[in-house]
């Protein structure tokens, strides 16, 4: 049977005999005074139940108030809002389960994204071409030289190797160029061009991008953005690529104009973005925004990179550093299953770093003289003294992390990480270099300043 409300539900695939079933049971379970189910009410606080009195819930609960529960733990304001979305997912899901007319047939039309992570859903939903636009600019180098797609070039096959180890310089920089090239050829290949975001460094760095493009260069007939910092359903939202296909046809009416302000916010948010001096960007971040949201939240995540004022650490090693401290000589943590889902939890803004970048960054701190973090496993993995890359996942399940007695010195505020010559790195236009003098992020003041060491 191809119904589709025998599709199987999942968290962003609601099933509304589901949650009313859900509702059902939350009701039983106040009634009869159970302790979570009561806590989930007061949390709640669905109108008509006295918030201050467990025994006033139990006693005059009603099955309005569980689903008024089962709603807002799902992220919806009401019930009535989640029947309506989960109705508008089911026509969605019909429309493309019997190939009725595809949304986005009335003009050719290109699909950009930081990714490829919805390639299958827009190819389920829609009809219009996708590019996967995947250049790293949020971890790579961004600068305005002549030699800019050298550096990301080289940067891309020394940070993200093939499986086999193929991946060469020449043929990054020859991507590079054709993605430049095709760039400029949007305007007269498509008479619409949708741009799908989300609140991560990795699409609102590429939205920059594109929309600095556009300021100067010929625009297609119809230039949209679809922007999404959450949607409702049973975890946590973190990017497009969690969602079914009926949800992007959804988002489809949610699409809009690209404004003449917000080309202009592109062109300053690129020019800040590619300089060799930060300040410029964390002006735009004290802005909010107000044209383009979202901006302001992932420069913001993306400054907070640069060393720290207090200890030299950037945002994504202060998190490691603080969940790996939890752990304790009988109970290292597992990078995999504990350290890597405790990080994701906190990070932000989610996905703003990728599984090979946050081991990237632990590889780091496991490096050098004096290193943040040692590795604890047992039995130890032959041949790998570094975390394994995700590729290798079997060796990450029996890895595990501790602390080092200069890695709680640096956490406490006691030594700088950065005076111990980590890695060199970039920050779009910033080059951090060991032992170097250079940029620092202030939380405090929101801003950056220039530290002589």
């Amino acid at each position: 049977m191809n119904d589709r409300t025998e599709r199987a539900p999942s968290a962003f695939r609601l099933n509304l005999q589901q949650q009313k079933t859900r509702a059902e049971n939350l009701l039983r379970a106040v009634k009869a005074g159970d302790a979570e189910a009561l806590s989930r009410f007061a949390a709640a606080r669905p109108g008509g139940v006295a918030p201050d009195s467990p025994d006033a819930r139990q006693a005059t609960a009603k099955l309005a108030d569980a689903q008024f529960v089962i709603a807002r733990e799902l992220r919806f304001p009401n019930w009535a809002n989640l029947k309506t979305h989960i109705q508008s997912m089911d026509r969605e899901r019909a429309a493309i389960e019997e190939k009725r007319p595809a949304p986005d047939a009335d003009l050719k039309t290109l699909h950009i994204r930081c990714g490829h992570d919805i390639e299958q859903s827009i190819a389920e939903a829609f009809v219009g071409d996708f590019w996967p636009y995947v250049t790293p600019f949020c971890v790579g180098p961004v600068t305005k030289g002549s030699d800019r797609n050298e550096l990301m070039a080289r940067f891309i096959a020394e940070t993200f190797p093939d499986e086999d180890g193929s991946r060469t310089y020449e043929e990054e920089l020859e991507g590079l160029l054709a993605s430049e090239q095709r760039l400029l050829r949007t305007a007269g290949d498509y008479e619409r061009v949708v741009i799908w975001t989300e609140q991560d460094t990795w699409c609102q760095t590429l939205l920059g991008h594109l929309l600095a493009h556009y300021a100067d260069a010929k625009r297609p007939r119809a230039l949209e953005v679809i922007s999404l910092d959450d949607f409702p359903g049973a975890e946590r939202f973190t990017g497009m690529g969690q969602l079914p296909s009926e949800a992007l046809r959804m988002l489809w009416s949610s699409r809009k104009p690209v404004t003449p302000a917000q080309l202009a916010l592109g062109k300053d948010v690129w020019n800040g973005f590619s300089s060799d001096d930060p300040r410029d960007l964390a002006a735009l971040v004290r802005s909010g925004t107000p044209t383009l949201p979202l901006m302001a939240p992932a420069l913001h995540r993306l400054l907070r990179e640069l060393p720290s004022v207090e200890n030299g650490l950037r945002l994504t090693e202060q998190l490691i550093l603080q969940i790996v401290s939890e752990g304790t000589a009988d109970q290292p943590l597992l990078v995999w299953t504990s350290v890597w889902p405790r990080f994701a939890r906190r990070d932000p803004l989610p996905s703003s770093v990728t599984d090979i970048g946050f081991l990237g960054v632990i590889n780091d701190m496991l490096a050098g003289p004096a290193p943040l973090l040692a590795l604890a496993t047992d039995p130890p993995l032959a041949g790998h003294a570094t975390v394994l890359l995700p590729r290798e996942h079997a060796g990450l399940d029996r890895q595990t992390l501790t602390i080092t007695a200069f890695g709680r010195a640096v956490l406490n505020g006691d030594r700088d990480w950065h005076a111990q010559r980590p890695f060199p790195r970039w920050v779009g236009g910033v080059h951090i270099q060991p032992g170097v003098a250079g940029w620092r992020w202030d939380e405090a003041r929101h801003d950056a300043v220039f530290h002589a060491s």
